[in-house]
């Protein structure tokens, strides 16, 4: 054999090694640029994406109904409310003529509170003119009235003096035994909401229990109703 021919049978071979390893890389390389091109799968965007993203949903809707139902029940000072049968708050107030009064100062008798928005308003007058009228009826009954509101002093005397009123008017500006007795909370009035005292009128027994309640009250005939249920007891 020539040396020409040895030398293209010995090319023979590392051409068709080229002609294996081209094929080899051209895959390699096509495999390489699928994959840069081919878009992230779905489960993987999910898992990493949405639960975080729900998470921080969830806590700020918890956050905001905490925030929004925290101030609503701060501001109405809202409690269980009072019920007949329970045990009467117990209270230490100022009333008209700078004197203090208590609950315990009519231990053993029947008293009735009566709570009133506002001194020497129209409703509130004639309610506090027909608990003065039934005085002696209540006191032959053997039960004692007082008249609550959140008037300072000043405003419940002259109320008192104007209309010669004869029940101890208390004064309550901190709405403490308005709060404890269900008299404070929210009222509208003209489409507008606010918070104010509730026209309530609480009879307590001469055990020292709540023995009846009346909520939301209209004052024509009330003061009568309240005598017969004093009586009855």
């Amino acid at each position: 054999m020539s040396k020409k021919s040895r030398k293209k049978s010995s090319k023979t071979p590392s051409g068709s090694l080229t002609a294996k390893k081209m094929p080899v890389k051209t895959r390699a390389t096509t495999q390489t640029r699928s994959a840069k091109t081919q878009p992230p799968s779905a489960g993987k965007s999910t898992r990493t994406g949405a639960k975080p993203a729900s998470h921080k949903a969830a806590s700020k809707r918890l956050k905001s109904s905490e925030k929004a139902s925290k101030p609503a029940a701060a501001a109405s000072g809202a409690k269980s409310p009072l019920a007949e049968g329970q045990k009467a708050p117990a209270f230490r107030l100022p009333r008209d003529g700078g004197n203090v009064v208590t609950l315990s100062d009519y231990a053993g008798q029947k008293l009735v509170l009566f709570f009133y928005p506002r001194a020497d308003t129209p409703g509130c007058t004639r309610e506090a003119i027909d608990f003065t009228r039934l005085k002696g009826d209540f006191a032959a009954a053997g039960a004692a009235v007082l008249g609550i509101s959140a008037d300072p002093l000043r405003a419940q005397e002259k109320f008192r003096d104007k209309h010669s009123l004869g029940i101890p008017l208390i004064s309550d500006e901190h709405h403490e035994i308005l709060q404890a007795y269900g008299a404070w909370g929210e009222k509208s009035m003209y489409g507008k909401t606010f918070l104010g005292i509730l026209r309530t009128t609480v009879l307590i027994g001469s055990d020292g229990k709540v023995a009846r309640i009346w909520r939301n009250v209209r004052v024509d005939g009330h003061a009568d109703e309240v005598l017969a249920a004093a009586r009855s007891l």
